[in-house]
């Protein structure tokens, strides 16, 4: 099974939404063979999270993003996730669930 480290993006001086952030990133990641899964926060204002692969170097995409955004701020939130909800994070603690 994939697991998946998850980032924000946070941005005090810019919207996030709205703006074809994820679009632009989606793009970047095709072109350069990473796999990104990304989705606007939910539970979170002006807020997009993205997830790489679990133990990918997130540096490229990073310095990507900082060169669309410089004032964003990029922080990891959760490792080695199992099929993540991007969304909402307290969605990802499996211990919520019963089956």
């Amino acid at each position: 099974m994939h697991t998946w480290d998850l980032y924000e993006i946070t941005c005090d001086a810019d919207v996030l939404h709205g703006v074809k952030l994820r679009g632009r990133i989606r793009k970047f990641s095709i072109e350069n063979s990473i796999s990104c899964l990304m989705e606007n926060a939910s539970d979170k204002e002006n807020t997009v999270r993205f997830a790489l692969t679990a133990g990918s170097d997130s540096s490229k995409m990073t310095e990507f993003i900082q060169t669309l955004l410089p004032n964003a701020s990029i922080t990891p939130v959760l490792t080695g996730v199992a099929n993540p909800v991007l969304s909402k994070l307290n969605v990802n603690d499996v211990t919520r669930y019963e089956i």
